[in-house]
């Protein structure tokens, strides 16, 4: 699977390939919104494609590629299991908790998660 633009909840969704090519770097996700452009709304990113640092609050990464996303206003969902990052950090577990309370940014365990949080959102 590449990544591809899925209508899901009624909203058009870039879907990330789980194996497609980590973002690693602020010009990754500008790829990403690029991609969006096409015709989503928002870009569903499985979260082992995120580079570590992005769950390393300290490195500025996160808040760094989140801020693109709002800046283009492009939704970001963050897909997958991030128990364990959100194990070791408190400010995390934060940001999480804080994102999963606005409509751009949302961290979700899976695509069915996500469905249900567009069909709220609308």
């Amino acid at each position: 699977m590449s990544d591809e633009i899925q209508e899901r909840a009624g909203v058009p969704v870039l879907v990330c390939d789980p194996a497609g090519p980590p973002v690693a770097t602020e010009q990754d996700a500008l790829d990403l919104i690029g991609a969006a452009f096409l015709g989503a709304q928002v870009v569903a990113v499985p979260a082992n494609r995120l580079d570590e640092r992005f769950f390393s609050l300290g490195t500025r990464f996160a808040g760094d590629v989140m801020q693109k996303f709002v800046n283009y206003r492009v939704r970001l969902a963050v897909v997958g299991d991030i128990s364990p990052q959100l194990a070791q950090s408190s400010a995390l577990r934060a940001l999480v908790h804080e994102s999963n309370q606005g409509g751009q940014i949302w961290f979700v365990p899976d695509l069915d998660a996500l469905d249900a949080r567009l069909r709220a959102a609308r």
